[in-house]
């Protein structure tokens, strides 16, 4: 099992999703089999954002989130999407363009660790597939749930651990051996979707994720698993 330093961690995901941006919205749809656009709309709807409010999206990549996000707080409200890929975030920049959503959403270069946002700017922060990449987990929720306001969802989407007998047995020989396959098919090479499994090793069961956004300070956390339970939405509210 690969593991990371925190600064270590952050370069080598720099550099891995840099190698894939180009590619990732395709690869996401492929690989999910299209689920990705349902978990993306659910996890939004957990938000509980309303029109004319500010929501935030971190690790927010090529901006998918971002724009559920958009739909839903109209011309009236504000969306940010931050990430620390450059790479990924032209993607979101020359995509956004061509949506009615490109005086909503703005994006912003920055570490998930340390938020470059005052305390309780925003009514959610949401966070898709990116908590098993930061370097420190309760950092990166402490740092969501800072920056809400009172009342205010903190919203995480994520690959999960599977429980259903044969299904999860199924699900983990899709993971090591034909995402990785698939993945050097979409884009040259196969670290970037070897590293997939790695990271899922090294996250929290769903259970323990949801323990821990209660240690943080969010109230009520729960979680919903979605597709068999290989992704996960978990919610906290402020």
């Amino acid at each position: 099992m690969l593991e990371l330093k925190s600064e270590d961690r952050e370069k080598f995901c720099q550099r891995l999703f840099s190698d894939i941006a180009c590619r990732y919205d395709f690869l996401n749809t492929v690989l999910s089999l299209n689920q990705d656009k349902y978990w993306r709309r659910f996890t939004v709807a957990k938000t509980g954002l309303k029109v004319g409010e500010r929501g935030l999206d971190v690790c927010c990549g090529t901006g998918r989130i971002c724009i559920e996000q958009a739909k839903i707080v109209g011309v009236t409200g504000s969306v940010i999407g931050l990430d620390f890929c450059h790479d990924m975030l032209n993607i979101a920049e020359r995509d956004i363009q061509h949506t009615q959503f490109n005086n909503t959403i703005k994006l912003v270069e920055g570490n998930a660790m340390e938020l470059p946002f005052p305390d309780d700017t925003f009514d959610c922060a949401t966070i898709g597939f990116g908590l098993r990449n930061v370097s420190n987990i309760k950092i990166a929720l402490t740092e969501m749930r800072r920056v809400i306001r009172p009342g205010g969802r903190v919203v995480s989407l994520d690959l999960a651990k599977p429980g259903i007998i044969g299904f999860k047995e199924l699900y983990k020989i899709y993971l090591e051996r034909v995402i990785p396959l698939l993945g050097r098919l979409g884009v040259g090479k196969d670290a970037p979707y070897r590293w997939l499994p790695e990271s899922l090793k090294q996250f929290p069961h769903q259970v323990e994720l949801c323990a821990m956004f209660g240690s943080v300070g969010l109230k009520e956390p729960t979680y919903y698993e979605l597709t068999g339970g290989i992704v996960a939405v978990h919610v906290g509210i402020k």
